[in-house]
C-alpha cells in the first residue's frame, strides 16, 4: 500500500528524531562542530598577525564632546575610514565604539532595553595632554591615552595601565563591500540559458534593476543613515583591492551551505590586561575558572549550541555565551564587556608587557622588574567594537560596574531556592503522586516537581497528553497543597500541525523566523518538522507572554512554573544542530547577526508573560539553557546536559563561579548528570555539593535508572536527606544574599578570591568557594576520598568554624579535612552571624512563618555581623518598601537586632528560637535580653568550655523587633 506524502514525511521526521535521541545516549560527536580552520572568519582573524597595525588614528578628525572623543581611525591597507568614539560613563567605566564611516548599509547593534537596561549615564572627559603622536584624556581619576600610529588605546587607573586595546595591532574591521565578480564568472553567468537564469536569480528582487552603488541587499545610496550621503562623497579615498578568499561569500559545513550575502562582515581587536597574570569569565565552557592559555588549542569560543554529555577541559561552546572578561590581581579588579552577539572566538595567552611602549603611557614604567600580561584577542562574525571598560577598582566594584549596564538578578521567590525534583519524564499523574508521596514518607523536604516533553500532546506545548494527564489541574492542585509548585517545559520550537493552535496562529501572524528564500524556517526537533518564533521581535514575545495566561494555557494554574529549554536554538537537522546562519529575522537582520542573544528573548519572553498572568503581582520561576549578556534579568540558568560522572560533579563548581562573576548568579548543575547513572557514592557527594549551589534541581535523562532519593542504600539516602535539610536550613541565608544580589549585582556563590583579593594562592583556586562572605565550602568531587587539604584564607588573624564540629581553625593554613561520606567540608568564617531555620519541614513554604535559630562566629576581637532579609516570599511587593531587613551586630559580649528597613511596615510573627556563639572564651555568669518594649529578663543557656560554645536557648522575641541581648 502506497503511502500519502504526509505519512511519508511524518516517517521521516520520527526516524530522525529517533536517530537524535540515541544519540543523546553516546557522548559528544565533536565533529557536529567546527574548529576556527573549519569557520572562515576564525581561520582569517586568528591568521591575522602583522608585524604592525595598519591602523592609523587621524588625530587632526579628533571632535571633543563633553562626554566623548571622536576620531577617524584609516586603514592604511585598503583606504578604508573607521570612526572610533570614546566615552566615559559614570561608576568608573568607559566606552569603546568602533564602526565603519560610510557603511553601505547598517550594521547590526543590539537596541537599547534589550542588553543594556539604558542609556549608560555618561560622564565628563577632558583633553589633558595633546601632541602630533597621541592624545591624553583625563576620566573621573584615570587616563585614556590614544595613540595615533599605529593605533592603541591604553587605560590607566590609579597610575597603573590595566587594559590596552591594540596593543598587538589585531584590530581587523571586515568592512561592508560589494562582491567581486571575475571575469570567468561574468563568462558563466552570460553563456546560455542557464547562464542567464543564473544571472537572474543572482539580482536582488526589487521590482526594479539594480541601480548603480546598490550592494547586495538592494540598497542604494538614497537609503545610507541620515547625514552619510556628503561625508561618502567628501570622505571616501580610494579603496585598494583585497584578496579575497573562497568562504568569504559562502561557506559549507558537513553538507550546511552558509550564503553570505553580506560578504565578510567580521570585528576583531585585542584587549591586553598589563599587569595581570589572570582573566575568568566569558562563559559558557566546562574549563577552569582561571582561563587557560589557547597557544596549543583553540580559541574559546561563544556560540550558543546544544552540546550533549560535553567534553571536559575544553574550550568549546556550550549553551550560553557572555562576553565578559574580568582580570584580578593583588591590587586591582578590572573587566571588559564586548556587546555583540554574533559568534565570536578568545584567544589568550600570557606573556610580559612591553615596558618600553607603557613608559609612554605612565612615567613609572621603568627599572629591571618584568610586568606580566595577559593578551587576548576577541574576534566576532558581525556587527561592531562596542567595548564596555569596568575600572573596579575592587572585585565588588567591577560587579556593581557590570549590573549597571545589563542589571541584576530579582530576587526570586523562595521556593526557587528550595530543592527541586526531575526527570525526563514523569510518567503520569499517578508517578506524580507517587514522588510527591515518596518525599514526605521519608521526610524528604522538595519544593518543585517538574515536567518534560513527554507531558504534552505530540511535543505541542502548551498541552498536556490526555492519556496520562487528564486532570492537570487537579494534579497541580493536589501538589500546591502541600505547598508546592510543579514546573512544565515550554520550548520555542513550535511543532508543523495546522490542527496545533499555536503553530496555526503563528504562521498567520507572520511570526515565524524566515529563510533566506523569505519562506518560514523549517527544521526539525523533538516535535519533527517545527518552526520558531522570531522573538527578536518585541511583538512576536508580547503574542507568546499571552499564551501562558491561565485561560490561554488550558491546565494551568498560578502554580505552575515553566521551563524554556533547546533554546539555543536546537534544530536537530541544522548546522552544529542549530539554525543556518543565513535565515531571516525582523528588520532583515541574518541569524548570525542574533544567534547568541536569541534564547534570551525566549526567556525574557516567558518570564513577561508569567508575570502578566498575575496582574503583576507574583515572582515568576523560569529556567532556561540558553542566555547571553543581561539574561540574569530574568531568572535562572543551568550548566545543560551534563554526565554522571566524577569530573562532571567537579568541573560544575568552576563553570557555575564562571556564571556567578558575569552576572548569572542564580545557576546550578544537574545532581547526579543528566546522563548514565551515577553509582551510590557520586550521586551522595553531587547532592552535598548541590545544596551549595544556587540552584538546586536533581534532573536525569529518559534512559537512565530511577534515582530518588530512596531508592539508593538507607545510608546514602540519609546522608541526602541531611544536605538536603541543611539547604532548607540555611534558606533565610540564601534569601537574604539574593536580596543583597539584586541590589548591587555581587555573585552569591563566589571564587575565594573575590572576598580575599589580596591573596594571590588563591586566584586560580575553584574547588573551595564562598557563599556569600560568611560560609566557606569545599565539595569531595573524587572517588573514595577520606579527606581533603583546604586552604582557610585570611591570614592568622582569620577564624574560621566547622559548621559540623565547630572547631575552631586559624587562617593562613592549609589543614587536612575528614570526609566520611555524611561529611562535606562546610565552615563558617569568624566575625559572621548567619540566620537559620532548623525545624524540619517538607516545603519552604510551609516553615515561612517558623522560629529562626542565629549561628555567631567570633572574629579575634570577639565581634561578628550578620544581616536577614524577610518578606512574603512570593510577590513583589518587596519593590514597594514591604519587607524587613534586620541588622545583628555582636560586641562586647553583646548581641544587638537593629531595623535596617525603618520605614516598612511589614511585620512577621517568626521569633528567635536560639542564639549560637561560637568562639566565646569565658563562661557567661549570666544572659538577658531587653528592648525598648520590655525590662530586662533572664534567659537560660548553656556552655561549652571545651568547644567554647555558648547556646542560649528561647528568647522568645520577635526577629523583626529591636532588642538586644547581653552576656555578664
Amino acid at each position: 500500500m502506497a503511502l500519502s506524502m504526509r505519512s511519508t514525511v511524518y516517517i521521516l521526521n520520527k526516524v530522525l528524531v529517533v536517530g537524535v535521541l540515541l544519540s543523546y545516549v553516546a557522548s559528544v560527536d565533536k565533529s557536529n562542530f567546527k574548529t576556527c580552520d573549519q569557520s572562515g572568519f576564525c581561520k582569517r582573524q586568528r591568521a591575522y598577525k602583522p608585524d604592525q597595525s595598519p591602523y592609523v588614528a587621524l588625530l587632526d578628525s579628533v571632535q571633543i564632546e563633553p562626554t566623548k572623543m571622536k576620531v577617524q581611525l584609516l586603514n592604511t591597507q585598503n583606504q578604508v575610514r573607521l570612526l572610533l568614539e570614546v566615552i566615559g560613563l559614570e561608576r568608573n567605566m568607559a566606552r569603546v565604539k568602533i564602526n565603519e564611516l560610510n557603511p553601505i548599509k547598517p550594521r547590526y547593534e543590539i537596541p537599547v532595553g534589550d542588553v543594556l537596561i539604558g542609556d549608560p549615564k555618561q560622564d565628563k572627559i577632558e583633553i589633558s595632554h595633546k601632541d602630533g603622536g597621541s592624545i591624553s584624556l583625563a576620566f573621573q581619576s584615570n587616563k585614556i591615552v590614544l595613540q595615533s600610529k599605529p593605533f592603541r588605546i591604553d587605560f590607566v587607573a590609579s597610575e597603573h595601565p590595566v587594559v590596552s586595546l591594540n596593543a598587538n595591532g589585531l584590530l581587523k574591521f571586515e568592512h561592508l563591500r560589494l562582491k567581486t565578480v571575475t571575469q570567468e564568472e561574468k563568462k558563466e553567468q552570460a553563456g546560455g540559458f542557464l547562464g542567464g537564469l543564473y544571472s537572474w536569480f543572482s539580482k536582488p528582487f526589487r521590482g526594479d534593476e539594480k541601480q548603480e552603488g546598490e550592494n547586495q541587499e538592494g540598497q542604494g545610496a538614497e537609503e545610507r543613515p541620515e547625514g552619510q550621503e556628503q561625508a561618502a562623497e567628501e570622505e571616501k579615498e580610494p579603496e585598494a583591492k583585497e584578496p579575497e578568499e573562497p568562504d568569504m561569500w559562502e561557506e559549507s559545513f558537513k553538507g550546511h551551505s552558509d550564503s553570505k550575502p553580506n560578504g565578510p562582515t567580521s570585528v576583531g581587536i585585542d584587549i591586553s590586561f598589563p599587569g595581570f597574570e589572570q582573566v575568568y569569565g566569558i562563559p559558557e565552557h566546562a574549563d577552569s575558572l582561571a582561563l587557560r592559555s589557547t597557544k596549543d588549542m583553540d580559541p574559546y569560543r561563544l556560540y550558543n549550541l546544544d552540546v550533549f554529555e560535553y567534553e571536559l577541559d575544553s574550550p568549546a561552546a556550550l549553551y550560553g555565551a557572555v562576553p565578559v572578561m574580568l582580570a584580578h590581581n593583588e591590587k586591582q579588579t578590572v573587566g571588559v564587556f564586548w556587546q555583540n552577539p554574533s559568534e565570536a572566538w578568545i584567544d589568550i595567552s600570557h606573556n610580559l608587557a612591553d615596558k618600553s611602549v607603557l613608559s609612554k603611557v605612565v612615567d613609572f614604567v621603568k627599572g629591571g622588574d618584568q610586568i606580566p600580561q595577559v593578551d587576548t584577542h576577541w574576534f566576532f562574525e558581525s556587527g561592531i567594537v562596542d567595548i564596555f571598560i569596568m575600572l573596579g577598582p575592587g572585585p565588588a566594584d567591577v560587579f556593581k560596574q557590570y549590573a549597571a549596564l545589563t542589571g541584576t538578578t530579582p530576587l526570586p521567590p523562595m521556593f526557587a531556592l528550595a530543592y527541586h525534583q526531575s526527570r525526563w519524564n514523569y510518567n503520569d499523574e499517578e508517578d506524580v503522586s507517587n514522588v510527591d508521596a515518596n518525599f514526605d514518607k521519608h521526610d524528604i523536604p522538595y519544593d518543585v516537581i517538574w515536567l518534560d516533553i513527554e507531558h504534552t500532546d505530540g511535543k505541542r506545548y502548551f498541552t498536556w497528553d490526555k492519556s496520562k494527564f487528564p486532570n492537570p489541574e487537579e494534579m497541580v492542585r493536589n501538589i500546591s497543597a502541600k505547598g508546592r509548585k510543579m514546573v512544565t517545559i515550554v520550548d520555542p520550537h513550535i511543532k508543523k500541525d495546522d490542527h496545533y493552535k499555536i503553530y496555526k496562529e503563528c504562521r498567520d501572524l507572520g511570526h515565524f523566523i524566515k529563510n533566506k528564500d523569505g519562506n518560514d524556517y523549517d527544521g526539525w526537533c523533538w516535535p519533527g518538522s517545527s518552526s520558531w518564533p522570531d522573538f527578536t521581535k518585541p511583538a512576536i514575545r508580547q503574542y507568546w507572554a499571552s499564551k501562558f495566561a491561565v485561560e490561554e494555557y488550558e491546565g494551568s494554574t498560578l502554580d505552575l512554573h515553566t521551563w524554556n529549554d533547546m533554546n539555543e536554538p536546537s534544530v536537530f537537522n541544522g548546522p552544529e544542530i542549530t539554525m543556518h546562519k543565513d535565515a531571516k529575522h525582523d528588520g532583515g537582520w541574518e541569524h548570525r547577526d542574533v544567534h547568541n542573544i536569541y534564547g534570551m528573548f525566549v526567556h525574557q519572553a516567558t518570564v513577561e508573560g508569567m508575570v502578566a498572568r498575575t496582574g503583576g503581582l507574583l515572582r515568576p520561576f523560569v529556567l532556561s539553557r540558553a542566555f547571553f549578556a543581561g539574561s540574569q534579568r530574568w531568572g535562572a540558568v543551568w550548566t545543560g546536559d551534563n554526565t554522571g560522572e566524577w569530573g562532571h560533579l567537579k568541573v560544575s563548581m568552576p563553570m557555575i563561579l564562571s556564571l556567578s562573576i558575569t552576572g548569572i548568579t542564580f545557576s546550578g548543575a544537574d545532581v547526579g548528570g543528566f546522563f548514565k547513572n551515577p553509582d551510590s557514592e557520586l550521586l551522595t557527594r553531587w547532592y552535598q555539593a548541590a545544596a551549595y549551589q544556587p540552584f538546586f534541581r536533581a534532573h536525569a535523562h529518559l534512559d537512565t535508572r530511577r534515582r530518588e532519593p530512596w531508592l539508593l542504600p538507607e545510608e546514602n539516602m540519609k546522608v541526602i536527606r541531611q544536605a538536603i535539610r541543611e539547604r532548607y536550613a540555611l534558606l533565610p541565608y540564601w534569601y537574604t544574599l539574593f536580596y543583597k544580589a539584586e541590589k548591587d549585582g555581587g555573585p552569591v556563590m563566589r571564587p575565594l578570591w573575590v572576598e580575599f583579593p589580596s591573596e594571590k594562592g588563591l586566584f586560580k583556586e575553584e574547588e573551595t568557594f564562598m557563599i556569600g562572605d560568611a560560609l566557606m565550602v569545599r565539595p569531595v568531587t573524587a572517588a573514595g576520598t577520606q579527606g581533603v587539604n583546604v586552604f582557610f584564607p585570611g591570614g592568622t588573624e582569620q577564624y574560621w568554624y566547622d559548621t559540623d564540629t565547630t572547631e575552631r581553625v586559624f587562617g593562613g593554613a592549609a589543614h587536612y579535612v575528614k570526609t566520611p561520606l555524611d561529611k562535606i567540608p562546610t565552615f563558617q568564617r569568624g566575625g559572621s552571624i548567619i540566620p537559620k531555620k532548623e525545624r524540619i519541614r517538607r516545603a519552604s513554604n510551609l516553615g515561612r512563618h517558623d522560629p529562626y535559630t542565629l549561628v555567631v562566629a567570633l572574629d579575634r576581637k570577639g565581634s561578628a555581623r550578620g544581616d536577614l532579609y524577610i518578606d512574603d516570599y512570593h510577590t513583589f511587593h518587596y519593590r514597594k518598601g514591604d519587607f524587613i531587613y534586620r541588622e545583628f551586630i555582636f560586641k562586647d559580649k553583646v548581641l544587638e537586632n537593629k531595623n535596617g528597613n525603618p520605614g516598612s511596615t511589614f511585620t512577621t510573627p517568626s521569633w528567635l528560637e536560639k542564639v549560637i556563639i561560637m568562639g566565646l572564651s569565658t563562661s557567661p555568669s549570666a544572659v538577658t535580653i531587653s528592648s525598648p518594649k520590655s525590662a530586662s529578663t533572664s534567659l537560660g543557656f548553656t556552655y561549652d568550655s571545651v568547644k567554647m560554645i555558648l547556646t542560649i536557648r528561647k528568647p522568645a522575641v520577635n526577629i523583626a523587633e529591636d532588642w538586644t541581648i547581653s552576656i555578664q
